[in-house]
């Protein structure tokens, strides 16, 4: 008997050309086209993590978006990290996150400010009244043709926001920290396959999979687990403000097996189970959500 609910994966979601489109960085997500979906009425929720008190980066919009949403529908608190500019984005997370009947925590910042780092643990903590899990999400990305033209401005900024920032929160939370709690990381495919373009990105991205790694060994005697995720090709801010070549973007992602580019939503449930208790024999792993192209 044929089963009606199969959907196919390659017509699932957006499969056609994107309309060519740029923003400044940091862009809106409320500005895209078509707006990525993130889970805002996707995701269902069953109370897979009720009670939990969760700090996520990048929390506004793209993959930090669906993983905070779906937190929230399954029952967790949760504090969002964004920068100021994206303030309107981190509204409408909100009022989602409100909306599921959960708390939801705005506090806007720099990660590459390492006292904001610690500051960002410490309010968290406060106002979500403890501190269960870590999402890690928050990436800066700027495509650039030539290691020539690789300013060290951005070759700083880079690193201080995709890698040292996760030392400095890492640091900053595990005074609260219990055992149980989770880490959950960033990657992407690009630490495995990485363009040309985007050189020193997908250099932060390989140092987050072995960061994570050893810390998973570091911690798994405090009870304490630490897992990634790598994306491959989803649409989100980042790809519309720089991370691609502006010609790029309609045909993004459609290189991928599944022919198309994944949407934040695709990857919720994902950190969702890293979350939870049903992934409690699983640490220093990487999960590729990727369209078919390979981590391994």
């Amino acid at each position: 008997m044929s089963n009606s609910n199969l959907d196919n994966p390659t017509t699932k979601y957006y499969h056609e050309a994107y309309p060519k489109q740029e923003q400044p960085a940091p862009a809106l997500q409320r500005e895209m086209k078509p707006i990525p979906d993130c889970g805002e009425t996707s995701y269902q929720g069953n109370q897979r993590l009720l009670g939990r008190k969760i700090l996520v980066t990048g929390g506004d919009s793209g993959i930090g978006r669906a993983a905070a949403i779906a937190y929230a529908k399954e029952g967790a608190d949760v504090a969002i990290n964004y920068l100021p500019y994206e303030q309107k984005d981190a509204e409408d997370v909100a009022k989602i996150i409100e909306a599921a009947g959960r708390k939801v925590i705005l506090i806007p910042g720099d990660l590459s400010d390492e006292k904001f780092c610690q500051t960002l643990v410490e309010q968290a903590h406060q106002k979500l009244g403890g501190l269960d899990n870590l999402t890690l999400v928050a990436g800066k990305q700027v495509a650039v043709d030539n290691i020539l033209n690789l300013t060290t401005e951005q070759l700083r900024k880079t690193f201080d926001i995709n890698v040292l920032s996760l030392f400095w929160i890492t640091k900053a939370a595990l005074t609260y920290l219990k055992s149980g709690s989770t880490i959950i990381t960033t990657s992407s495919i690009q630490a495995y396959q990485p363009s040309a373009i985007l050189l020193d990105y997908a250099s932060t991205k390989a140092a987050i999979i072995a960061f994570t790694r050893a810390l998973a060994k570091q911690l798994a005697d405090k009870g304490i687990r630490a897992n990634c995720v790598a994306p491959g090709p989803i649409w989100t801010p980042l790809q519309i403000s720089g991370g691609q070549p502006s010609e790029a973007i309609p045909e993004f992602g459609q290189q991928a097996p599944l022919k198309r580019s994944g949407q934040p939503v695709e990857l919720a449930s994902l950190y969702v189970f890293l979350a939870s208790e049903e992934s409690s024999y699983v640490t220093a792993d990487v999960f590729g959500v990727t369209g078919g192209l390979h981590i391994n």
